[in-house]
């Protein structure tokens, strides 16, 4: 097991160590988008933020504001403790085809219902995520979403020897 050694946030930035467990949702009205290359394939300024311990926010669009025609779902299923069942999208554009780039809860559990409608893109998969202007790195994993931004720090759930956390 990797030891936790937290980065002590800078003013104006906030440590993952901070964020509650189990995980909360805002409702963030900053701009999010995701392009693949040069694509525009969602933007949103009704979105929502997962916060959770350990892992940098994850950001959910509105389904209403991705542009359904280049997703497919593709029978994968994920279960989260807290969330419940995710199902999984392919990206399809031209002769491009990116498996499980977004994913959904089409049925949440109780406490997370408010993301029903709503899909999460990885960024590490090939697509150009931005909050606002800032362009985001992908959390450490191929299994978690979350997006790093300069106003957050880790260590971050997702780095080698982190799956103990």
């Amino acid at each position: 097991m990797k030891e936790i050694v937290k980065i002590i946030p800078s003013e104006g930035q906030k440590s993952v160590w901070d964020f509650p467990r189990p995980p909360i949702v805002e409702d963030i009205s900053l701009s999010i988008s995701v392009y693949y290359k040069g694509v525009l394939i969602a933007k949103s300024t009704n979105t929502k933020r997962v916060l959770e311990r350990a892992h940098p926010p994850c950001y959910y669009i509105p389904i209403a504001d991705v542009s359904m025609a280049y997703l497919k779902t593709n029978g994968e299923v994920s279960f989260c403790a807290y969330k419940g069942k995710a199902t999984y999208f392919d990206l399809n554009i031209g002769e491009d085809n990116i498996a499980d780039i977004a994913w959904t809860y089409p049925q949440p559990t109780t406490k997370y219902t408010e993301l029903a409608q709503y899909t999460a893109f990885f960024a590490g998969k090939g697509c150009d995520c931005y909050v606002g202007e800032e362009l985001v790195v992908p959390q450490p994993s191929e299994f978690f979403g979350g997006w790093i931004t300069a106003d957050i720090v880790g260590p971050y759930k997702g780095e080698d020897g982190t799956w103990d956390w």
